[in-house]
């Protein structure tokens, strides 16, 4: 995006993609902005109608990192004309719809293309204060910081490709992404909270990276407290890893500092790519267990995985 012109300024735009954030926003008055989000993927699991359901889980999900309310959905489909049974994409969009339906947003449409490869997902709006807005701007030294739920879900799913995976260990992991950002979303507002990011396709530590970037502070995440999906470790052992290992560890690239000491397996999980992931969220110490206390109603793994400090050489540090 380097080569584009630069867009005019315009002073209701709040967030923008200049700090990779989940989501943009826009002022539309001073109680009042728009939130807007876009993501779509392949199939991750087998059923169509469960992968409808994730995929529309990922993309809401961007509205609530930002604290905001999701409102309306438009559709994206990539399906191929021919060789595959029409049926399986009625599945996939009656799986997103359901999801979409039980957490009140509201589908208006959308556009489909013939494809050979099959891919669905969303363009999300929604609602919020631009007073309670969370960004990945929002990390300031003191802060620490908690993950809502645990990571593995990229490994997993390719386990399940290579039927490598269990049925309790592909549930498991199916569970934790069918649990909603939506809780998340209304702690943080409760807590007044301003720094947070959702995890998802660069990993724990790229999406940590890229809020230690925007909020010009270093991070550390200390991996043993980072909690992790049952299985997840032994087919990161096993070589069961995205293509995404190889271009998160890119994205960071040297500005990470990685302890010698530390499991290289629980190293991989934190490189891959999650999809529709736990929050990320940092917040002050003095209102850090009563934020944990509300999370754990909904998401019994949250944890608190590190702490903000002051911009140092690195980013990011992984004790």
């Amino acid at each position: 995006m380097s080569g584009l012109p630069k867009q005019p300024f315009n002073e209701n735009l709040i967030v923008g993609f200049d700090t990779a954030d989940d989501a943009g926003v826009f002022r539309l008055r001073d109680d009042l902005a728009i939130v807007q989000t876009v993501d779509f993927f392949t199939p991750i699991v087998d059923d169509p109608f469960v992968y409808g359901q994730i995929a529309a889980l990922n993309s809401i999900n961007d509205v609530w990192a930002m604290a905001g309310t999701p409102i309306t959905a438009l559709a994206i489909t990539c399906f191929p004309k021919k060789g595959v049974d029409p049926a399986i994409l009625g599945e996939i969009m009656r799986g997103g719809l359901e999801t979409l339906n039980k957490y009140g947003v509201t589908l208006i449409g959308g556009h489909s293309v013939d494809n050979k490869e099959i891919m669905f997902g969303y363009s999300v709006t929604g609602v919020i204060d631009p007073a309670k807005i969370a960004t990945n701007a929002g990390a300031r030294p003191g802060d620490v910081i908690i993950l809502t739920k645990p990571i593995g879900t990229g490994v997993i799913s390719t386990g399940i490709k290579f039927a490598k995976t269990t049925p309790e260990i592909a549930a498991a992991s199916v569970a934790t992404m069918l649990t909603p950002g939506k809780y998340a979303a209304e702690a943080m507002r409760e807590f007044g909270v301003k720094g947070a990011t959702d995890v998802t396709g660069f990993a724990l530590l790229g999406h940590a990276w890229e809020m230690a970037k925007a909020s010009k502070v270093s991070i550390q995440i200390d991996s043993a407290s980072v909690p992790v999906l049952d299985g997840a470790l032994a087919l990161a052992a096993a070589g069961m890893l995205t293509s995404g290992d190889k271009t998160n560890r890119e994205y960071v690239g040297k500005d990470i500092e990685i302890d010698p000491a530390a499991d290289e397996n629980l190293v991989r999980l934190l490189f891959d790519p999650q999809t529709a992931g736990g929050m990320l969220i940092s917040v002050s110490p003095d209102r850090a267990d009563g934020l944990m206390a509300r999370l754990r109603e909904n998401y019994p793994q949250a944890a608190i995985i590190g702490r903000v400090n002051k911009r140092d050489v690195h980013s990011i540090v992984m004790r």
